[in-house]
């Protein structure tokens, strides 16, 4: 099985977006725009999902990876069970909403706990995404996988990584053999019946129906049970570059764009971070930016239930602009 070949640029990102630098003066300010307009924040409506990010260790150095994980970077520690567990206790004490619980890295299979992490959060009734590369740190725990799907069933989701439906594209994004490999550990996934989603991306020119078009064709040539036409089992992102010049999210622009401080994903969910150097794993306000210190929200999932400022380009981009959302 292949997938369509088209050749990528040399050098860079295939999914870089030309752009203008962003304004300097932007997104320097919490509470007010480089214009001096109110800053937009988003409440902490209810904690629908929480992530937990198991550690920037990946077997992967993608050429545009939001995070920087690479096989090299521990600036997010490996969570332990025991920190996962601690969380989810304070939910369960708090009675919190948290429906479902997200597991993202770097490469989560390659945190050796896991496997307890999730089997932890399936038992307490919640529901699990994984976000995974199905590589050979996921195929390592194909029996471990296996007795959880067998015991919980769809509560269990994984959402393999495929960046394009071209191999070549896809390769030059993730490093010689990644498409291969994906598409092997996508097949097991499909054929042994798991709850399957896959996150991927269209190039500047393409547009988003020609980009499910190309994935559906994939899917059918390969035997993967996965709808393209479905924006829950075809998750399509959009490329995140914060050094491109954006749009900052006044307070005004919630009626201008027709949409509602609840509609963005901070409003519904939080993000476990353990960065190296500190003593014990902190709440992020969101996925996206695990590292800025304006985006801490505390020790604790009370603490962390406050407004966020909407103060990063990746704010603007990817979730007011871009409508995306994390969660399944």
């Amino acid at each position: 099985m292949t997938g369509r070949s088209r050749k990528a640029p040399a050098g860079a990102s295939p999914f870089a977006v030309s752009a203008a630098p962003l304004n300097a003066a932007k997104f320097a300010d919490p509470d007010r725009t480089a214009d001096g307009s109110p800053r937009a924040t988003v409440p902490l409506v209810a904690l629908e999902t929480l992530w937990f990010n198991t550690g920037t260790l990946c077997n992967l150095a993608c050429a545009n990876c939001y995070i920087e994980s690479s096989p090299t970077n521990d600036a997010l520690v490996y969570l332990a069970a025991a920190d996962v567990c601690r969380f989810l206790d304070e939910i369960a004490g708090a009675g919190l909403p948290t429906c479902e619980i997200g597991f993202t890295g770097g490469e989560p299979f390659m945190n050796r706990e896991i496997i307890k992490m999730l089997a932890d959060a399936l038992v307490r009734g919640h529901d699990v995404l994984v976000l995974t590369n199905a590589m050979k740190p996921m195929r390592r725990h194909d029996a471990a996988l296996l007795a959880l799907r067998a015991e919980h069933g769809d509560r269990l989701t994984l959402r393999v990584s495929l960046d394009h439906h071209a191999r070549d594209i896809h390769d030059a994004e993730r490093g010689p053999g990644s498409f291969d490999a994906a598409i092997d550990g996508l097949q097991w996934l499909s054929q042994h019946g798991f709850r399957l989603a896959v996150a991927g991306r269209h190039l500047a020119h393409e547009g988003e129906a020609e980009a499910r078009a190309g994935y559906a064709e994939l899917f059918v040539a390969a035997g993967i049970a996965i709808d393209a036409a479905d924006p829950a089992a075809l998750v399509l992102f959009r490329e995140m570059d914060a050094r491109a010049d954006v749009a900052e999210i006044s307070t005004a622009c919630w009626q201008i764009l027709g949409q509602s401080p609840a509609d963005v994903m901070c409003a519904t969910s939080r993000m476990v971070v353990h960065r190296k150097g500190e003593a014990s794993p902190r709440v992020a306000a969101r996925t996206l930016i695990p590292y800025d210190p304006g985006f801490d929200m505390g020790s604790t999932l009370a603490e962390a239930a406050r407004s966020v400022s909407l103060n990063h380009p990746h704010c603007a981009r990817f979730c007011v602009l871009g409508g995306a959302s994390c969660s399944a």
